[in-house]
């Protein structure tokens, strides 16, 4: 759904894209939901995909991970960043591997990852002073994943969660999902061949992309924004 701007009082290069998701209520704070079109399915091209959605409980679990961790912990800034670098690798990269890049290092993956390890050892080692250590970690445990081809679902069937994030009896009994099985063993090999070089490379990367951004033509000045500054009473 594209939102355009219908009225004066709106700047005229403001518009708005919203994604509409169909969702199924299954209690709990669960939905089915209809996954993105980019996202590969498990079964015949003409079956509809619907997937999990369970991020009331991921809430859950990141409150009871800010509670735990250091009050200055760097786990969200280590999500960010690998995002960053996933995106900035993304534009070096030609198709096919380029679409499959961006599916198998999706969102959802990063953050499956990083909840994952951040269960693995203590919590005290979250601390912002120890951000380039626990990012490599980070990228050192996916591509371990990528190379086993397995990365599993963080709720669906797993037994270890901490106590605090309640989990309805059917998540934790249901069977385990691995959320790389729809890839090829080539497709990951791959995967985790770039993810390595992407971290070797980062310094570079974030400085090539950072500059071709700066270096962008800044946009026009918007009439109504000069014509609104203009009315303002005192200048």
């Amino acid at each position: 759904l594209h939102i355009r701007p219908c009225s004066d009082y709106v700047c005229c290069h403001i518009s708005m894209a919203v994604r509409l998701i169909p969702a199924i209520p299954l209690g709990d704070a669960l939905y089915l939901t209809a996954l993105p079109p980019d996202v590969p399915p498990a079964g015949p091209a003409h079956e509809a995909l619907w997937g999990l959605n369970a991020s009331r409980h991921e809430q859950r679990l990141l409150a009871w991970l800010k509670e735990q961790a250091p009050a200055s912990s760097c786990h969200l800034k280590c999500l960010q960043l690998l995002k960053g670098l996933r995106d900035l690798r993304g534009q070096g990269l030609e198709e096919p591997f380029c679409s499959q890049w961006g599916r198998v290092l999706s969102s959802y993956v990063l953050k499956t990852a990083l909840f994952s390890l951040m269960l693995h050892g203590p919590l005290e080692a979250w601390d912002e002073r120890f951000l380039v250590e626990r990012l490599e970690d980070l990228v050192m445990y996916l591509r371990d994943c990528l190379r086993k081809q397995t990365l599993m679902h963080f709720f669906l069937g797993n037994t270890s969660l901490p106590e605090a994030v309640a989990l309805p009896r059917f998540l934790k009994e249901a069977a385990p999902v691995n959320l790389l099985a729809a890839f090829d063993g080539p497709t990951l090999d791959l995967a985790a061949f770039q993810l390595l070089y992407t971290w070797s490379q980062a310094p570079h990367l974030i400085r090539t992309y950072s500059r071709a951004r700066y270096l962008r033509p800044p946009p026009a000045a918007c009439r109504h924004g000069a014509e609104a500054r203009q009315e303002l009473p005192g200048e």
